[in-house]
């Protein structure tokens, strides 16, 4: 049994936490066929699958490869985690795969929320006061790894406790990027699963492996606000349990419009 009180613990002191053998070898192999099943192409050492660019499919996206992906998006283990995080209601904002063949360069250091964002106003050396109308936090990824990952081998790494920052992440860090002495990559062995808050200073670290990376994320949100306007359908043909239908109900006000996942 996962020890609650120090995950809740963990994620907010580190912004990310690992839970190791949640997948069985079994699942792990059905999730593996089924993505071999889709024929995707080779050209490129890194593919994002299962989705539209920018991660979020018009329509179910990866879920519509098997019933086993259906089954991730409310697992036991992740449930508790997220309610921490977002509460008792929160939706499916984003989803979709990883895939990087022996030598994948590395995806840029980058976070989605806080001083560091993309689109924060925030001056490299000045702390960050954000106003009340600019979100700083509310989305979580759920990624499930496929494949070993991991020091040795490449893939996801983040700078543990940056979604607490109130400064940019300097030059020199972002530039060094995996090398940066304070960038991390956790150990995330084949069935285990990684959730980290995007206002975290996150990247992918090259794919340095003999095998091939495979990775599914499934973005959660708080019940009222949304990345863009594109939305996640419900897959044709497989069926979801009443809670699982609720992760694809509109953005909306948290209990009094949008039903807790709970109850």
């Amino acid at each position: 049994m996962h020890d609650l009180e120090t995950q809740q613990y963990l994620f907010d002191l580190h912004g990310y936490l690992v839970v190791e053998d949640v997948l069985s070898p079994a699942l792990l192999a059905t999730l593996n066929e089924h993505i071999d099943a889709q024929n995707l192409p080779d050209e490129d050492r890194i593919q994002r699958i299962g989705s539209a660019a920018g991660g979020a499919p018009a329509g179910p996206g990866l879920l519509q490869w098997g019933q086993e992906f259906c089954d991730l998006l409310d697992h036991e283990v992740i449930l508790p985690i997220l309610r921490f995080r977002l509460g008792d209601c929160f939706r499916l904002d984003r989803l979709y795969g990883i895939r990087m063949r022996p030598g994948a360069p590395p995806g840029g250091l980058h976070s989605d929320f806080g001083a560091s964002a993309i689109g924060s106003s925030s001056a490299a050396g000045q702390r960050v006061h954000p106003p009340e109308h600019i979100l700083h936090t509310g989305f979580v990824v759920v990624a499930w790894n496929l494949t070993d990952a991991g020091p040795e081998q490449g893939g996801f790494c983040c700078i543990p406790g940056s979604h607490k920052g109130s400064f940019r992440v300097p030059q020199g860090i972002q530039q060094a990027g995996e090398d940066a002495a304070c960038v991390i990559l956790p150990e995330a062995p084949a069935g285990s699963v990684t959730l980290f808050t995007e206002a975290m200073t996150h990247g992918t670290a090259t794919w340095r492996a003999a095998h091939e990376r495979r990775c599914v994320l499934y973005k959660y949100c708080v019940s009222q606000i949304a990345w863009s306007a594109r939305r996640v359908h419900p897959p044709e043909g497989l069926e979801l349990t009443p809670r699982q239908q609720i992760l694809f109900a509109d953005p909306a006000d948290p209990h009094r419009f949008f039903s807790s996942l709970f109850e």
